[in-house]
């Protein structure tokens, strides 16, 4: 397994740890500016909508872990991520309940000396 992989497969669990343990500094750091999640009901939420829901407690991520391995796509300063995960959330004041989805993450570096950061999520539920 190249370096590239393992570190982007260490990224995207400590960003799932990170949104379950709403660590604002981890979650910054690894959200692109730019990030826009594609959520299970269809709908866009941004950096500021997705990162400040989860940090307000509007998004209320429980359990948030891959159940599959993390696949990982990288040519130069773009990379593909895609995995199953086991999710338990609740939104909007909602009880949390179970949640089973495939994501796509995309995460990109300005150069190879810059941090990754994911730039585009996309979550499927699955059953």
């Amino acid at each position: 397994m190249s370096s590239i992989t393992q570190t982007l497969k260490n990224l995207e669990t400590a960003r799932l740890t990170a949104l379950v343990e709403a660590d604002a500094d981890v979650l910054d750091q690894l959200h692109d500016p730019d990030f826009v999640l594609i959520h299970p009901s269809g709908g866009a939420w941004s950096k500021a909508q997705y990162v400040g829901g989860v940090l307000s407690g509007e998004i209320d991520y429980r359990r948030f872990e891959p159940v599959s391995e993390i696949e990982v796509l990288a040519d130069g300063d773009l990379a593909v991520l895609r995995y199953r995960s086991a999710i338990e959330i609740g939104v909007g004041g909602r009880e949390p309940g179970p949640l089973q989805c495939w994501h796509t993450d995309c995460y990109r570096r300005a150069a190879a000396d810059s941090p990754w950061r994911v730039v585009w999520s996309q979550a499927t539920e699955c059953g």
